[in-house]
């Protein structure tokens, strides 16, 4: 065995929360094209919890453990990088580690004015919500995001980036503290679904013409009741269910849109080009203090069990963090 470090494992390939154990595993040693952090912090995320369900497999080449995006310092650089820099990174998994490996082109700077414990909370977040948002979504300026899930990381991202895009954002969440959150980091209509019909607010506020839903179930027929002519409904997950059914005329009439995508399966080249985009648009918003991501709380590695619980508990508002 090569040099040692502390890594997250899941005892007998899948489980609950408490079948997560810190323990030694191999450093990676970086492929070409690659680079080797000294991981600093890492997101945890949604996608993890399915993985140590079994249900969201790595793809091919990508490491077998859970983690999906880190900040840290570079120890073996490639392309643009070299030892020493400070990145943030995407990756295919790993990231719950002392050291992860990554492709050169899924790294970025760090934005100024941000710690490695931000830093580390954006790449999932950041990349899906722009992928999903703005790129299938198509959102522009004027127009009107409705976002359930509000106060989720994806959520809580996707609020920041709409406003920070000049867009109208309507927000769910379940409870009057989340929506009281959502409304605070800068929603222009916070709707607590426990307590009002997410239906009834937007069709009083104009409707929506972007829908980001990561609920599903009966939401569907509901996004499509609010949906103005011309409208776009994104998935990026489906909580409530799946298996949705709709009356196809109804979207024809509205001449809508329905897509969705996930992150993690897509290649590289596009994984690159996506972070080339980020960069681009999202990065001098949030150096210009227009998004700041939002930490809810931070565990040591060894805590990582906690950490999952947390996160599927459901009260957190923004990104659940973990510290090697």
């Amino acid at each position: 065995m090569g040099e040692a470090m502390r890594a997250v494992t899941i005892e007998g390939g899948k489980g609950g929360a408490e079948a997560l154990r810190v323990e030694p595993r191999e450093r990676p040693t970086p492929g070409p094209g690659q680079i080797l952090i000294r991981v600093a912090a890492a997101g945890v995320n949604r996608p993890d919890i399915a993985q140590r369900m079994g249900f969201y497999p790595p793809p091919p080449g990508a490491p077998d453990t859970m983690g999906l995006e880190v900040a840290g310092e570079v120890v073996e650089g490639a392309g643009r990088w070299k030892a020493g820099d400070q990145v943030c990174a995407l990756l295919g998994g790993g990231g719950y580690a002392e050291y992860a490996v990554c492709d050169a082109r899924h790294a970025l700077p760090i934005p100024k004015g941000l710690s490695l414990e931000e830093a580390a909370g954006l790449p999932e977040t950041v990349f899906t919500v722009y992928a999903n948002v703005f790129e299938g979504g198509r959102l522009q300026a004027g127009e009107t995001l409705l976002l359930h899930g509000a106060t989720s990381g994806i959520g809580t991202t996707a609020i920041l980036m709409a406003k920070a895009a000049g867009a109208r954002v309507i927000a769910t969440g379940r409870g009057a503290e989340k929506a009281a959150a959502a409304k605070a980091l800068g929603a222009d209509v916070a709707v607590d679904v426990t307590a009002e019909d997410f239906e009834a607010v937007t069709k009083a506020e104009g409707g929506a013409d972007v829908i980001l839903d990561m609920v599903g179930g009966d939401y569907f027929a509901r996004n499509l009741s609010v949906m103005n002519t011309g409208g776009r409904l994104v998935y990026v997950a489906a909580q409530a269910g799946a298996e949705v059914s709709f009356n196809i005329g109804r979207l024809m009439q509205k001449r809508g849109t329905i897509t969705g995508s996930t992150l993690r399966p897509r290649d590289a080249d596009e994984k690159a080009r996506l972070a080339a985009e980020v960069e681009r648009v999202v990065w001098p918003w949030i150096e210009a203090g227009k998004i700041r991501p939002q930490i809810d709380k931070v565990f040591p590695l060894e805590e990582v069990a906690q950490a999952h619980a947390y996160l599927e508990a459901g009260a957190h508002v923004g990104k659940v963090m973990l510290k090697p």
